[in-house]
């Protein structure tokens, strides 16, 4: 039986009252505020896990996938029970010939993610984090790791859902044979550059932010004498450049998010 589950994280034009009103069967969740891909994606994982699905699939609107692309992700789940999530190869949206995402590492020393751009082989494999561009997570597994860290409402929330997985001993891997296409940026992205660029100068507050905020859960010593120097002298160097540049807003944004990373309690981590 086909059950759609909707939710509007906040929106004020009115999509929400005709959704309700076009497609009366589908389950609408109303956010009161915008929660961010953590709270918006927490709430439907909610809703879909108390009707008694075994599977969440978190999938970004900025993405086109391949017929029957679900297939390969469910039979690799089914053929080792000890994986505990997946994800599939993703090409560029507008370049279908180069890879977007195929996995990564992730390099506990620095305390970063870093993405892999090459396919080892047409087999699935492991990988040290997976992207929440497409993330297939097993519902008992979210019974022992819990939900989406919604402190960091948008970036570096995948790369801690799946160290908080692997610490539960479960694989994580990449299954090649599952094939999608994503846009990638369409979110954050203006189509014309403007005084500030391309980018948003929130992307960066929240990226800054959510890096210190990574840190300060992961980066145990003796590593961290040198991933906080990292990443300080690298978030300083963002703001030089951003002076030279005349970015006023985006040397804000990085100086306001050292400030708020080094603020964010990290007593509720899991």
């Amino acid at each position: 039986m086909e059950h759609i589950i909707v939710v509007d994280n906040g929106s004020e034009d009115g999509s929400a009252d005709e959704i309700q009103r076009s497609f009366p069967t589908v389950q609408l969740i109303r956010n009161p505020i915008n929660t961010g891909f953590t709270g918006g994606n927490n709430a439907g994982i909610q809703a879909a896990s108390a009707q008694g699905y075994a599977f969440v699939l978190l999938l970004n609107n900025d993405t086109e996938v391949s017929a029957g692309f679900w297939k390969p992700l469910l039979e690799e789940m089914d053929r080792y029970p000890d994986t505990g999530a997946v994800q599939p190869l993703i090409y560029f949206l507008h370049d279908k010939t180069k890879i977007w995402n195929a996995g990564g590492r992730y390099l506990s020393w620095l305390g970063i993610s870093q993405t892999s751009y090459s396919l080892p082989g047409k087999a699935p494999y492991s990988t040290d984090w997976i992207t929440g561009c497409a993330f297939l997570v097993r519902s008992a597994v979210l019974e022992e790791v819990g939900l989406l860290d919604e402190r960091y409402f948008a970036y570096f929330e995948d790369v801690d859902w799946s160290l908080r997985i692997r610490k539960r001993g479960y694989r994580l891997k990449v299954v090649p044979e599952s094939v999608i296409f994503h846009e990638a940026g369409a979110a954050s992205k203006t189509k014309q550059p403007g005084k500030e660029g391309f980018l948003n100068p929130t992307i960066h507050y929240l990226n800054v932010r959510n890096q210190l905020f990574h840190l300060r859960k992961y980066g145990r010593h003796p590593v961290n004498w040198l991933s906080w120097p990292f990443h300080l002298i690298k978030f300083g160097l963002f703001m030089g450049y951003f002076t030279l540049r005349g970015r006023t807003a985006k040397r804000k944004a990085v100086l306001s998010g050292i400030i708020d990373g080094l603020k964010f309690s990290v007593n509720e981590a899991k």
